[in-house]
């Protein structure tokens, strides 16, 4: 009896001891991402290669003597400074990979997006079908390496559903939408117009007033949508003839809206056309910040499009924009007119243009790179949109 005590004593104090030194701190000197597959002999070997453990015959043990050798899970995995074998273990166990960004701005086409996650070296397989235009939510998604394309396609698209059900409900109501669709198509064209957050709601709001009126959108990122379709970019200023040119996008031609959106708004521009912010304006122009001047009358307008125009000239405006007054503040908004997700652009330099945000993703040779021109009068177009 003796004898069995002593040996129950000895052998539970080994199973204890053993256990202590999977609670000691490893060698490894910094945090360290690796990546583990395979079997518990490879993964063991991999873990002393990348120096997370000092003793692979040891782990493989652990890995028994806690019943988890079943259990853990190959995958990318962050492992902290000085984790002990059973930290090891048990951030294999729980199967909880490195997770990596991928960034979709908004305001890209169904193509667009497409094509930067065909780039993407992170994710995996193929897209065979482009989603419906104005179907994907733009956003930071967060996913393991190795995944596939099809599965942040999907999860952009069941966001989307979900953000634009969320909006339409908290709406303000207005007879000129009959259907979430309608909106979206609104809040892409708001998207494209302007990449000032904190300008969406009245952007939003020039452009109901529009419809309210009977008036032409007479946007320019329809007449381009309308000629590349969902390539997104012309690369080329727009010509003359292409104003006017028919196409079931152009809204300087159509009535209302077009047939779909033009590109995939963000929350921010989908909120704001549910809650625009209430006003008579008809009519925008560049202010020469990267943001806009707005006017409620022709004769306001034209006004800010000369100081546009000496801005363009000689670097500086010799007059104030005539929209130099707060425009109305809604009560029922709230925080809704103040930047969404992601900062507004920073001003630039008196006489900068504005940073381009729409049709050439802000490259040089934006053709809506600060609109110009009045709205409701393609006549009034500056030469330099006019050049072949």
């Amino acid at each position: 009896m003796t004898f069995l005590l002593v040996a129950a004593v000895v052998i539970g104090g080994a199973f204890y001891i053993g256990r202590l030194e999977y609670q000691l701190p490893g060698p490894l000197q910094d945090d360290k991402i690796v990546t583990v597959r395979g079997g518990s002999q490879t993964v063991a070997q991999t873990l002393e290669r990348e120096g997370v453990i000092s003793n692979p015959l040891m782990f493989v043990i652990g890995l028994h003597l806690y019943g988890v050798k079943d259990d853990i899970k190959a995958g990318e995995y962050l492992f902290k400074q000085r984790s002990s074998l059973k930290d090891v273990m048990d951030v294999m166990v729980s199967g909880k990979s490195v997770l990596h960004p991928v960034t979709i701005p908004e305001g890209l086409t169904s193509e667009q997006i497409v094509a930067r996650l065909m780039e993407n070296d992170l994710l995996t397989g193929e897209i065979k079908t482009i989603p419906p235009e104005g179907s994907l939510l733009p956003e930071t998604y967060r996913v393991p390496r190795g995944t596939s394309r099809r599965q942040v396609l999907d999860k952009m698209m069941a966001d989307q559903q979900r953000v634009l059900q969320e909006v339409w409900l908290a709406r303000t109501p207005n007879p000129l939408f009959t259907s979430p669709d309608q909106l979206v198509v609104l809040a892409s064209i708001v998207e494209k117009e302007t990449g000032q957050a904190d300008e969406r709601p009245r952007v939003a709001g020039v452009f109901l007033n529009r419809l309210q009126k009977k008036m032409r959108l007479q946007s320019d990122p329809t007449i381009v949508y309308g000629l590349v379709g969902g390539k997104g970019t012309l690369g080329r200023p727009i010509q003359r003839s292409e104003i006017t040119q028919a196409t079931p996008y152009n809204t300087y031609v159509i009535d209302g809206l077009p047939p779909g959106p033009i590109a995939n708004p963000g929350r921010a521009a989908l909120e704001a056309v549910a809650r625009p912010l209430p006003g008579k304006d008809l009519y925008f122009v560049a202010d020469g910040t990267g943001g806009h001047a707005f006017a409620e009358t022709l004769d306001q307008h034209n006004r800010n499009v000369a100081r546009w125009r000496q801005i363009e000239a000689s670097g500086r405006a010799t007059t104030p924009a005539v929209d130099h007054i707060e425009p109305p503040k809604d009560e029922t908004r709230g925080d809704a007119t103040r930047a969404g997700p992601g900062e507004p652009q920073k001003a630039l330099a008196q006489g900068a243009n504005g940073p381009g945000f729409d049709a050439s993703e802000g490259k040089p040779f934006d053709p809506l790179l600060n609109k110009t021109y009045d709205l409701n009068s393609p006549q009034t177009v500056p030469p330099a949109l006019l050049k072949r």
